[in-house]
C-alpha cells in the first residue's frame, strides 16, 4: 500500500507548463489585487482577502494520475477567489505582450502578421465560459470552463456546502480545503494536488487507503451524505464499475434505502440521473453498474417515466440476465455464442453502447403501449418512454428502442422463417420466402440504419424468456446473420435505386408524386432479386412496357427479369395507389354494377361494385360532388397515368391475378355522370380487354355487363349530348366493344375462315361472333347515324363512319346483308348538297363504299346504280367547287378508287358486263367531267 508520504505525481511536460502558467497568474493577482469584475456577483469574504492564492488540481485528475491514467480534464480549486474572477485576471494577464510567448502558447499568426493581446488571450484560452451564480442551481459560486493547451480547464473556488430538506441544490460558500474534500462524493475523489508544493493532499485521510484496498467510500456518514445530494448513490455505483473498486458495506447498504430512493426520486433532475446513467453505459464496465443498480433496488427509481402514474411494473428479474448476455456477448468469452453475433452486431463503440441500453430496457419490453396525448397519433412504447423522460436518452437512442419493439415480432419471425428454410430447402415457403434477397433486403432498409442493435434487442428478449432453448436461438440468429453476409446484405439500407423517382416517372409517363417513395422501394426489391443487374438504362426500359395491339390476348409469356418488374410495379400500384382513391365513395348499390358470380372471381372475392351515380350528387341542383372523389382531384392525376401504365403493362396473367382490383374503377368511370370519364373509363377498358382471356370474363360473368355498358353510351348523342362530347365518347367506346367481341366472341381460326370462304357453311347458321359484328353495326353506327343526321353533325358522322370499314372487312362476305341499308346510307352522305363543307365525312363514307365493294362485291354489282349515284354527284361537286385544297382532292383519289373497284367488279360478272359498258358510256356522254373519275379504266 502506497502512504500519501511516499506518494508523488509525475506531471507531463503539457501539465507542467499549465502548472507554471496558473501559478504564474496567481503571483500577478498577488502583486496587483483581486479584480473587480462589473459582472460578478460574488464578495470574497474579508478573512481571505489579505491570504495568497494558493492553486489545487482536485478530484477524479488526482485519481487518475496516481492510478496512472491519463486525464485531460482538470478541475482547478482555487482558495480565495470565484473561478470567473481568476479567469478574468488570467485573461488580463495573457493580454501582457511577451506572457502568452514566455509560457509557449503563442497563438497563430494572423493574415496581416499581427494580432493584439486581447486578441491574442481569446485564442490562447477560448472562451472562458462563465457559469453564473445561480441559487435555483446550487451554482453560487462562479465557475469558468475554458480549454488552455489542449486541456479541458474548470476554475473553481473551495468551497463548503449546507443542504436544505426540500432540495439537493446545496447553500455554497467559500470553504477551506478540509471543508472542500469532506462535501465530496468518495474518498478517493477528494484528494488534492498542491501546485505551490508539488504535494498531494488527502485531507479526509482514507483517500490512499481506500484506493489501496479498492473501495469507494463517502468521506461522510453515507446516510447523511446521499440525503444531502441522492445523485451521490449514482456517482458510487458509476465511479466503482469505472474502476473497478467494491462499495464500502455501509454505503452499499443504505443505497438502496427507499428514503433515499425517494429523495433521489424527488430532489434530482432526470437530466443529472441521464448523464449518470450514460457515464455507467459508455464506461469499461457497464455489466458491473447494472449489476450494482440491480444489488440495491434502483432499477425502477431509475429506469422509470416520471411524468406519468406507472401502472404495470417492469420485470425487473429480467435485468441480470439480459446484462450478463450481453456482457458475454461484447467480451466474446462464452463459448457457446457464435462469433459472428458480436461482430456483426456490435462493431463499434456506439453499437455497444446501444446494446447495454437494450439490456437496461428489456425488463419494460412486455409493458402495456402507453397512449398518445395526440388522440391521433400510435400508442407509446412504455420501454421508450423510460428512455426518453426517464434517463433522457437523445432521441436517436430513443428512436433506436422505438424501431425494436416496433421491428421486434418481424425480426423474430423473419429469423425464424429464414432458419428454418435453410434447414429444409425443399420445404415450399408460406408467403414470403425469408431466404430470397428482396425478402431480406428489403426488411433490413425497413428497420435502417440501426437493424443491428434492434436484432440484438430481439435477441436479448428471446434469450431472456427462455420460450425457446438457448442453443436453439443462438444458432437461428448466427444462421441468419451468416446467411444476410452471403447475400452481401449487411449494409441493404445504405443501397441505391438503379433509377431516381423522376426517371421513373418519366418512365411510367406520368409527373413525379407521393407515388414515388412505395414505387422505388418496388424497383429496389426487383434490384435485389437480380444483383446482377447494375445498369440503370436496364431497369428503366424494363419499366417502358409497350404492348402489341396484335399480340395475343392469351399469350402468358415466360416471366424474365423485365417482365417481372412492371408486374411487382402494376401490383404495387393497384394495391396502394390507385385502389385507395377509388375507394372513397360511397357503396354502390346499382345492380347492374354487382358481379353476377362472385365465387368465380381470380382471387376468390366479390368484384367490389361501382358506386351508386345519385349518392354523389349534392345540393338542390343535383350537382356532382367532385371532392368526394378522390380520384378526380387533379393533384391525383397521377393515379389515372398509373393505372393506364398498369394495364398496358399487365399480360393475361397479370389480369387475371389482380382483376378484382382493375375492374371497379374502369366500371367507376363508365358509370360516371361526365361525358369525358366516361370517355376514359372506355379508353382504359379497351388496354384492359386486350390482355384479358375469354375463360376469365366467363367466370367472373362480367363480359355481358360491360357489353351492356358500352352499348347504352351509344345513346349519348345530340341533342342531348354536345356534338363534341359525343365524338369524344364514341370514338372511345366503338374500339372498346371491337375489343370486348374479340375475347367474348374470338375469330375464327384460319382453316374456319377458309371453309367460310369457299362458300361450304350453311349460311342460315351464324355465329356468336357474327351476330356480334352485326349488333356493332346496327346498333353502334346505323343507329345513331339515323338518330343525329350526318350532315347536321358532321363531325359524330364522320366518327361513326371510320368503324365502318374495318368492320365490314372483319364481316367479310356476311356484310351484303346490309348492303339494302348502307349503300343508300353512304350515296346519300355523298349526295348531301352541303357535304364538301366537311370532307372528311365524304372521305369516310368512300372509304364505306370501298369496303363494302370489297367484301360483298358478289352482290354489288345488283347495286351498281346505288354507288354510282353518290360517287357521281360527289364528283361533279368536287369538280365544281375548286380551291378547297387537298381534302376536296383526296376524296377525289377515293372516289377514283371506288370506281376502279367497282368496274373490276362488273366487268368479273358476265351477266352485267355488257350493260355497265353501255352504262359508263351513257354517263361520260351526259356529263363530261365524270371522264376524270374513269380516265383511268
Amino acid at each position: 500500500m502506497v502512504s500519501q508520504s511516499d506518494a508523488t505525481i509525475e506531471l507531463t511536460e503539457v501539465e507542467s507548463k499549465l502548472r507554471q502558467l496558473l501559478l504564474d497568474v496567481a503571483a500577478f493577482i498577488d502583486e496587483t489585487s483581486i479584480p473587480e469584475v462589473p459582472e460578478t456577483t460574488v464578495t470574497v469574504p474579508e478573512e481571505l482577502v489579505k491570504e495568497k492564492i494558493i492553486l489545487r488540481f482536485t478530484g477524479g485528475w488526482v485519481r487518475d494520475k496516481l492510478l496512472g491514467v491519463a486525464s485531460h480534464d482538470i478541475d482547478v480549486a482555487i482558495n480565495k477567489l470565484t473561478g470567473f474572477q481568476f479567469g478574468m485576471k488570467m485573461k488580463e494577464y495573457l493580454e501582457i505582450p511577451g506572457n502568452a510567448a514566455k509560457h509557449g502558447i503563442e497563438p497563430p499568426v494572423e493574415e496581416n502578421g499581427k494580432a493584439n493581446g486581447k486578441a491574442k488571450s481569446r485564442m490562447i484560452a477560448p472562451g472562458l465560459h462563465k457559469i453564473e451564480a445561480n441559487p435555483e442551481k446550487s451554482k453560487h459560486l462562479e465557475t469558468v470552463t475554458t480549454k488552455i493547451m489542449g486541456l479541458d480547464i474548470d476554475l473553481v473556488n473551495l468551497r463548503k456546502e449546507t443542504y436544505t430538506e426540500e432540495s439537493r441544490n446545496p447553500q455554497m460558500e467559500f470553504g477551506t480545503p478540509q471543508e472542500d474534500a469532506m462535501r465530496r462524493d468518495a474518498t478517493v475523489n477528494a484528494m488534492f494536488y498542491n501546485l505551490n508544493t508539488c504535494e498531494i493532499e488527502d485531507f479526509t485521510g482514507r483517500g490512499f487507503e481506500d484506493m489501496a484496498v479498492k473501495i469507494i467510500r463517502t468521506p461522510l456518514e453515507p446516510y447523511q451524505t446521499f440525503k444531502d445530494d441522492p445523485l451521490r448513490v449514482l456517482r458510487l455505483i458509476r465511479f466503482a464499475s469505472r474502476l473497478n473498486y467494491k462499495i464500502d458495506p455501509e454505503a452499499s447498504k443504505l443505497m438502496g434505502n427507499p428514503e433515499i430512493k425517494e429523495a433521489l426520486r424527488i430532489k434530482i433532475s432526470r437530466e443529472r440521473v441521464g448523464i449518470e446513467t450514460e457515464k455507467m453505459l459508455k464506461g469499461p464496465d457497464p455489466h458491473m453498474a447494472l449489476e450494482l443498480i440491480a444489488k440495491s433496488s434502483l432499477y425502477t427509481t431509475i429506469f422509470t417515466d416520471p411524468t406519468r402514474e406507472n401502472e404495470h411494473q417492469p420485470d425487473v428479474e429480467y435485468l441480470s440476465p439480459a446484462s450478463d448476455f450481453v456482457q458475454s456477448v461484447l467480451q466474446g468469452n462464452s463459448s457457446d455464442i457464435p462469433e459472428n453475433i458480436s461482430k456483426t452486431l456490435a462493431r463499434n463503440e456506439e453499437e455497444r453502447y446501444l446494446a447495454w441500453i437494450c439490456a437496461s430496457l428489456v425488463p419494460w419490453a412486455d409493458a402495456p403501449m402507453v397512449p398518445h396525448p395526440k388522440s391521433t397519433q400510435r400508442p407509446l412504447y412504455a420501454a421508450m418512454l423510460v428512455a426518453r423522460e426517464g434517463i433522457k436518452a437523445p432521441n436517436k437512442v430513443s428512436d433506436v428502442v422505438t424501431a425494436s419493439l416496433q421491428h421486434g415480432e418481424e425480426i423474430r419471425k423473419l429469423v425464424d422463417g429464414c432458419c428454418t428454410q435453410l434447414r429444409r430447402p425443399n420445404t415450399k415457403a408460406v408467403g414470403d420466402d425469408a431466404t430470397a434477397r428482396d425478402t431480406l433486403g428489403m426488411a433490413i432498409r425497413r428497420w435502417g440504419p440501426t437493424w443491428r442493435s434492434q436484432v440484438l434487442f430481439s435477441l436479448i428478449y428471446e434469450i431472456v424468456l427462455g420460450s425457446t432453448s438457448r442453443d436453439r436461438i443462438l444458432n437461428s440468429y448466427s444462421t441468419f446473420l451468416s446467411h444476410l453476409s452471403q447475400e452481401f446484405l449487411l449494409e441493404a439500407y445504405t443501397f441505391k435505386p438503379l433509377i431516381t423517382g423522376t426517371e421513373l416517372a418519366k418512365a411510367l409517363n406520368t409527373k413525379p408524386g407521393p407515388w414515388m417513395k412505395d414505387a422505388l422501394d418496388v424497383v429496389m426489391a426487383w434490384q435485389l432479386r437480380n444483383p446482377d443487374i447494375t445498369d440503370p438504362t436496364e431497369a428503366i426500359e424494363a419499366v417502358k412496357v409497350v404492348r402489341e395491339s396484335s399480340s395475343s390476348t392469351t399469350s402468358n409469356p415466360a416471366p424474365g427479369k423485365n417482365s417481372e418488374l412492371p408486374s411487382r410495379l402494376a401490383s404495387h400500384f393497384l394495391q396502394l395507389t390507385i385502389r385507395p382513391l377509388f375507394s372513397q365513395n360511397k357503396s354502390p348499390s346499382h345492380p347492374a354494377s354487382r358481379n353476377p358470380h362472385p365465387s368465380l372471381t381470380p382471387a376468390g372475392h366479390a368484384v367490389p361494385e361501382r358506386p351508386d351515380q345519385k349518392s354523389r350528387f349534392a345540393g338542390p341542383e343535383g350537382l356532382e360532388d367532385e371532392k368526394a372523389q378522390a380520384w378526380k382531384d387533379p393533384k391525383n392525376a397521377f393515379t389515372l397515368d398509373l393505372l393506364r401504365w398498369t394495364l398496358s403493362a399487365l399480360d393475361s396473367k397479370g389480369i387475371e391475378a389482380n382483376w378484382g382490383l382493375l375492374v371497379p374503377p374502369l366500371l367507376m368511370m363508365t358509370d360516371d355522370l361526365s361525358l369525358q370519364w366516361k370517355s376514359l373509363g372506355c379508353e382504359y377498358l379497351t388496354l384492359l380487354l386486350r390482355s384479358t382471356s375469354p375463360s376469365l370474363l366467363s367466370r367472373t360473368g362480367l363480359g355481358n355487363l360491360f357489353e351492356q355498358t358500352l352499348v347504352l353510351l351509344f345513346m349519348y348523342l345530340p341533342t342531348l349530348s354536345k356534338e363534341s362530347e359525343s365524338v369524344m365518347l364514341l370514338s372511345k367506346a366503338f374500339p372498346a366493344l371491337v375489343a370486348l367481341g374479340d375475347v367474348m366472341y374470338p375469330k375464327p381460326t384460319p382453316k374456319s375462315t377458309s371453309t367460310q370462304e369457299s362458300g361450304t357453311r350453311d349460311s342460315a347458321i351464324s355465329t356468336p361472333r357474327e351476330r356480334f359484328l352485326d349488333k356493332l353495326l346496327r346498333t353502334c353506327i346505323l343507329a345513331p347515324l339515323s338518330h343525329a343526321e350526318p350532315s347536321s353533325y358532321p363531325h359524330l358522322a364522320t366518327t361513326l363512319l371510320s368503324h365502318l370499314p374495318p368492320l365490314i372487312s372483319e364481316m367479310r362476305i356476311d356484310s351484303v346483308k346490309h348492303l339494302q341499308v348502307l349503300l343508300p346510307l353512304l350515296s346519300n352522305i355523298l349526295a348531301e348538297p352541303l357535304g364538301l363543307a366537311y370532307p372528311p365525312m365524304l372521305l369516310q363514307s368512300v372509304k364505306g363504299l370501298q369496303a363494302l365493294v370489297l367484301n360483298a362485291w358478289p352482290r354489288v354489282a345488283r347495286y351498281r346504280g346505288e354507288v354510282m349515284r353518290g360517287v357521281c354527284v360527289c364528283w361533279v361537286r368536287c369538280c365544281e367547287d375548286v380551291g378547297r385544297g387537298e381534302g376536296v382532292e383526296e376524296v377525289k383519289r377515293e372516289l377514283r378508287e371506288c370506281v376502279g373497284m367497282l368496274n373490276a367488279v362488273c366487268r368479273s360478272d358476265e351477266e352485267v358486263r355488257g350493260t355497265w359498258e353501255e352504262e359508263r358510256g351513257k354517263l361520260l356522254a351526259k356529263e363530261g367531267r365524270l371522264r376524270g373519275l374513269f380516265e383511268e379504266y
